[in-house]
């Protein structure tokens, strides 16, 4: 099957740093990831474009300029807060619920703790980098009348309700 709008495609993946020059850097993430397939955002809309067409054991580098990866780091999502405002438990490396100068839901980074308070960014750890991703795509299947309805992949090495 190949991968067309509607499928639910889990691919392999690693994410380099991508340097000047073009040449890959260090790893910076791998895994297994199901998306739904057809401009849905579940995936970056450069890695989706070429995977279109793509089907089982296929395999794709991109590369990903930093607006086409995570955007550019935004300084706004830098906080600091007092230690005691802080939730017990949570250390450096872990993640907080918050939310931005707009109102909205935000996932904060902590990122320092020092002395009475903590630093947090809500930026992607990503952001601000250009990217090499590289895939192998590992299933291809049509995605369920649910899961085109949700927009997202359920089950395995997607969603789970």
């Amino acid at each position: 099957m190949n991968i067309t709008k509607d499928t639910a495609v889990t691919i392999h993946y690693k994410i380099h740093a991508l340097l000047q020059g073009g040449l890959a850097g260090p790893l910076l993430d791998k895994g297994d990831v199901a998306y739904l397939h057809g401009g849905y955002d579940n995936i970056f809309a450069k890695v989706e474009a070429a995977l279109e067409g793509k089907q089982t054991g296929d395999a794709l580098t991109v590369d990903l300029a930093i607006e086409d990866a995570f955007g550019e780091r935004d300084e706004s999502l830098l906080r600091t807060i007092p230690k005691g405002e802080f939730p017990p438990g949570v250390k450096v490396g872990g993640q907080l619920r918050g939310t931005n100068d707009q109102g909205l839901p935000q996932i904060y980074n902590v990122v320092k703790i020092k002395g009475p308070v903590v630093q947090l960014d809500g930026n992607h750890p990503l952001a601000g980098q250009a990217l090499r991703f590289a895939c192998t795509v590992s299933e291809v299947r049509a995605a369920s009348e649910e899961e085109i309805a949700h927009r997202h992949v359920h089950g395995g090495h997607g969603h789970h309700h």
